[in-house]
């Protein structure tokens, strides 16, 4: 798919605007639809053009692309009535980007099958900034000949693709992605504190260890962010909690013990309950910080920090 491709988008959240965005600038003729169309306004002047529903964006497209909150999204997005697998042409493809169930990309997969159309499950990781840098990396499940196809659009997003198997394959790999950042989060957030109790220069402590063994995406990327308050979400905790929540589900049907991926979703239900589900994932801090009696801060350094 080199050549010019008409693509529908459904979804217009932190990342998907950025992804659909690319789309368009690289040449693809795009029709868009979001539950909110405000939010698909900077798109339709980039040059998408707006569709009422989830069945008219899939209609007449070579490729249709979805990422949405939930699975009950993905559900109604792809298999509802107006949705994109009903109204998809037989040859074409629909790929779900967003973060779902493996069982759910099976469903899908088979459905798709039975009109002609291809199915692939696309989840993606390197929250906002790497969707408006198009570095994402994709994790793929789906037929060979199918992902084949879409790779090219796919390599217009993201830096790292990755073929890992049939449908449900990309599903369970987000989820090994999930499982691995969710304690790492923890280990950056408590180290903050830890250096901020103790009195030293933030910045100047995460500079010295991020280069070394103790280094990490998180800490790079969310560190600076925790270090000037800013919680503003590349990807919101709500949606962190359905992730773990799946991952501890699936965990659970294969008999594997996650104490760790149930500590991490614990304080981020903690997090919820603080108010803070609309924050990035980084608002961990917070949580950690109100577990300890801690204010977290310009000037919260050492004992002042203590309530």
């Amino acid at each position: 798919m080199t050549e010019p491709t008409t693509i529908g988008w459904i979804g217009t959240g932190v990342m998907g605007s950025s992804m659909c965005g690319h789309l368009i600038a690289a040449g693809h003729s795009v029709t868009v639809h979001t539950r909110t169309r405000e939010r698909a306004d900077g798109l339709v002047a980039q040059g998408a053009r707006w569709a009422d529903s989830p069945a008219e964006a899939a209609a007449g497209a070579d490729v249709t692309f979805a990422i949405v909150g939930y699975p009950a999204d993905v559900r109604e997005v792809f298999l509802g009535p107006a949705g994109v697998v009903g109204a998809a042409p037989e040859g074409g493809l629909v790929v779900d980007m967003t973060t779902s169930e493996p069982s759910l990309a099976l469903e899908i997969h088979a459905a798709a099958a039975a009109r002609g159309v291809g199915a692939i499950d696309a989840p993606v990781s390197g929250g906002d900034v790497g969707a408006r840098n198009a570095t994402l990396s994709i994790m793929v499940g789906g037929d060979e000949d199918d992902v084949a196809r879409v790779r090219p659009l796919f390599e217009i997003m993201g830096r790292t693709i990755t073929h890992l198997g049939g449908p449900g394959a990309g599903q369970h790999t987000k989820m090994v992605n999930q499982i691995l950042i969710a304690s790492g989060m923890i280990g950056v957030a408590e180290a903050l504190l830890y250096a901020q109790q103790a009195g030293l220069d933030l910045a100047k402590t995460v500079e010295a260890v991020s280069g070394g063994a103790a280094g990490s995406w998180s800490l790079s990327n969310y560190g600076p962010r925790m270090l000037q308050g800013d919680f503003a979400p590349g990807f919101f905790v709500d949606h962190f909690v359905k992730d773990m929540g799946i991952a501890l589900r699936e965990a659970g049907t294969m008999h594997i013990a996650a104490p760790g991926l149930a500590l991490a979703h614990q304080l981020y239900v903690a997090l919820q309950g603080l108010g803070r589900g609309k924050n990035g994932t980084q608002a961990l801090l917070l949580a950690l910080a109100e577990l300890s009696g801690i204010e977290w801060g310009p000037g919260a350094d050492g004992d002042r920090a203590s309530r």
